[in-house]
């Protein structure tokens, strides 16, 4: 079985990624110790076939073109795949919502698509008109796509909704590399910190939790935040991270500290440190930094989406606040800072909960079985 997944945010030495790429990274080496044949094909910096840990890694130098970027790197997609099928014979290719808009139709191997949350999806969740563009691209998309992944029954469903595309799709949570998350040691937890990791964007809620945090620091002045994760562009390429500062800076707001991207092996000790992790997404398909922070036992307060209320819900380990309210994320976060018995019933359970729910070699073999069962 030879599998090719299309990604752009594939993790390496030199560039740091968000979840999707930590994912498929993770994904494609437990396949390729099932013997199974992995590539990833991606537009990056320069043009470089690499392997990393048994997973052929083919980055495409990015456009010139001025305009037709897209189109321009479809382009060089399609004649890698052809390429590389001459020599490996290719099974499947997965890849996201907007992949396979220039795909031929007909093709030797079947295109998947994972619903990771398409541009349908956010905008619609985030109450913003769909651009035209983007909406053609994938509606285009999954009308040549044979078959469908979702990581969350929520994003599957609202997917369908939102296109008004009645596809069949099967829910496979995503895998996490709990492995590398460990039970944190209580002595390590510095008092009053306060940690938010995932993209700087706005789904994510970063500005509703910096604008919470103002009135955090009037209750409790030693309170400080770190806030993990790459920036992001928005309006006209504007940097999102440099948005936030100005608020911070018009309402001098102190102990806010913006770490960047760091490595995937110290975000552990980053999470180790804090004594509560916020997570204030307005919208989202998953939860994976929710699912890392509480493999390692660690109190958490949440926006109540549906997502998040599908994969940890039940678990009695997270405190969630109401979406769009600066108001609750204080009173929550507060409740947290003031009350460590209440603390230690959130994290008691959390540990277990995710071990148990999130088993590695069951995902896995989720996956498998899907795969085999379209062969």
């Amino acid at each position: 079985m030879h599998i090719i997944f299309l990604t752009s945010e594939f993790p390496d030495n030199q560039n740091t990624y968000g979840g999707i790429g930590t994912f498929v990274k993770f994904l494609a080496e437990k396949l390729v110790a099932q013997n199974v044949k992995v590539s990833v094909i991606g537009i990056y910096k320069n043009d470089e076939s690499i392997e990393v840990n048994g997973i052929k890694v083919h980055k495409l130098k990015k456009s010139n073109w001025i305009l037709g970027k897209f189109y321009h790197h479809n382009l060089k997609i399609q004649k890698k795949i052809k390429e590389i099928n001459n020599y490996s014979p290719i099974d499947f290719i997965e890849g996201s919502e907007l992949n396979f808009a220039f795909f031929p139709k007909k093709t030797s191997y079947k295109k998947v698509i994972r619903l990771h949350g398409g541009h349908h999806f956010f905008a619609n969740e985030l109450g913003k008109k769909t651009a035209f563009w983007r909406s053609y691209q994938e509606k285009k998309s999954f009308k040549k796509a044979n078959y469908f992944i979702a990581v969350t029954n929520y994003v599957g469903n609202q997917t369908k909704k939102f296109l008004k595309f009645n596809f069949k799709f099967i829910t496979i949570f995503n895998t996490v590399k709990l492995d590398a998350f460990y039970n944190s040691n209580p002595i390590k937890e510095i008092p009053f910190k306060l940690l938010f990791i995932g993209t700087v964007c706005e789904k994510k809620g970063v500005e509703n939790l910096i604008n919470a945090f103002y009135f955090i620091k009037q209750k409790f002045p030693e309170a400080t935040l770190d806030i993990i994760g790459r920036d992001w562009s928005f309006k006209e390429n504007a940097s999102y991270t440099d948005y936030l500062k100005i608020i911070i800076k018009e309402k001098n707001i102190s102990g806010i500290k913006f770490l960047g991207a760091l490595p995937y092996d110290v975000i552990p000790s980053e999470i180790e440190k804090a004594q509560i992790c916020v997570y204030p997404s307005l919208a989202e398909s998953f939860g994976l930094t929710i699912i890392e922070s509480m493999s390692m036992g660690k109190a958490i307060v949440a926006s109540k989406i549906e997502p998040y209320k599908e994969i940890v819900g039940n678990s009695n380990s997270v405190l969630f606040h109401d979406v769009n309210s600066i108001e609750d994320i204080v009173d929550k976060i507060s409740l947290l800072l003031t009350s460590q018995k209440r603390r230690e019933q959130l994290s008691l359970k959390s540990r277990d909960y995710v071990i148990n729910k999130f088993k590695i070699d069951k995902i896995i073999e989720q996956n498998l079985e899907f795969y085999k069962s379209i062969s």
